[in-house]
């Protein structure tokens, strides 16, 4: 009864200072973050990070499912009015579910980024890169052919390049040379767009723009998230008050390694002492 009152005063202010909930199975999506502080920067942010258990890729569909909705959990704790599930391997197995069991918008980052990747295609053949548990699932592919009937859909694991880029290997020639044989059958292929089917693949946009050359449009499936949150607020009277500007709180399940240094300097996130929160 006390969360409905509460609600309904919100509702009636048409403002929500409640902060938005965004978790991943590590650090990567700290790009989701970014990409939301640029765009909503009155929200509060709570996000958490599984860095105990990281990465899901290689986990089954249910032990992803059942760390969803324990990350779920914690940040509903912190009275989150939105969950934004910063991972492409939970949002392909587990969205219907949180959608489900908690009674506030979940939003994923596959839809997003797969809409806006059917409307910058011209010729409607789409690439799309991510992890081995993302692209084995077919949730882009899914998502886009739902999105467009008559589109054509590449797909690409890259595993090596999460371990590069945790390594802080952001601007080096080995990771250019990776990328360009990842990307070498996409193009040749022809696709004229490419969806970045990872969090933490916006970290290499620039290489990866430069593999492309100018003819391919790349689509940042963590700034499209961070569009489709803010369409969610808007229209739902959830947006946090103007006037105010809003914070950051980082909590992780375990202690992070030099990973964190390298998205906070390459994101220029500012953000203050890490909290640790164990896990159920």
């Amino acid at each position: 009864m006390q969360r409905v009152a509460t609600a309904m005063i919100f509702q009636a202010n048409m403002s929500d200072p409640r902060p938005i909930g965004v978790f991943d199975s590590g650090i990567g999506g700290l790009t989701v973050v970014k990409a939301l502080r640029d765009l909503l920067p009155n929200e509060n942010i709570c996000y958490l990070g599984d860095t105990a258990r990281v990465p899901y890729g290689p986990k089954s569909a249910e032990t992803v499912q059942r760390y969803a909705i324990e990350l779920a959990h914690m940040l509903m704790q912190k009275d989150a009015k939105v969950l934004v599930v910063a991972c492409n391997t939970v949002s392909s197995v587990a969205l219907p579910l949180l959608a489900n069991k908690f009674p506030v918008p979940v939003i994923g980052v596959i839809e997003p980024g797969a809409r806006a990747a059917s409307q910058a295609t011209r010729n409607r053949h789409i690439g799309v890169i991510g992890t081995r548990a993302t692209i084995r699932s077919g949730a882009y592919e899914k998502t886009l052919r739902a999105t467009h009937n008559n589109v054509r859909v590449s797909s690409r694991a890259c595993p090596l390049l999460v371990p590069l880029i945790e390594e802080g290997l952001l601007d080096d020639e080995v990771t250019d040379q990776v990328i360009a044989r990842y990307l070498e059958p996409l193009v040749a292929d022809g696709i004229d767009t490419l969806v970045l089917g990872c969090t933490h693949y916006p970290l290499l946009s620039g290489a990866i723009a430069r593999a492309l050359g100018g003819e391919i449009t790349l689509v940042d499936s963590a700034q499209n998230c961070a569009t489709a949150v803010q369409e969610t607020l808007d229209g739902q009277s959830l947006r946090s008050p103007a006037a105010e500007r809003g914070e950051l709180d980082v909590a992780l399940t375990d202690a992070a390694d030099n990973f964190l240094n390298v998205a906070r300097d390459a994101l220029q996130l500012s953000f203050g002492d890490i909290e640790l929160r164990p896990l159920p």
